[in-house]
């Protein structure tokens, strides 16, 4: 009987990290005004992955939330990052 409840117990567990969004920061340099904000907004918000983004001109970051079950690879981050003309220096996950 213990063995069924802690299987069962760890089986609850799995299933709720797996659904779980996932948070993305990424450390851009470039980004100086309200219009790379917006530009950079526009990009990530027609991902099918994402969830919400947010722009942080100060602290020089993208945050981009996942819809559960969804991430975005790090390439396909650094190419749209790329292709609007900025430069990615880090990327972090939680």
């Amino acid at each position: 009987m213990k063995v069924k409840t802690m299987l069962a117990i760890i089986f609850s567990l799995n299933l709720a990290t797996a659904s779980a969004s996932e948070m993305i920061t990424v450390h851009v340099n470039g980004m100086v005004c309200s219009f790379c904000a917006r530009g950079i907004e526009k990009k990530f918000s027609a991902l099918a992955e994402i969830k919400d983004i947010k722009v942080d001109l100060t602290s020089k970051t993208v945050s981009l939330i996942t819809h559960d079950n969804q991430t975005v690879q790090d390439l396909k981050i650094k190419t749209l990052m790329t292709e609007a003309g900025y430069h990615v220096t880090s990327i972090e996950r939680k």
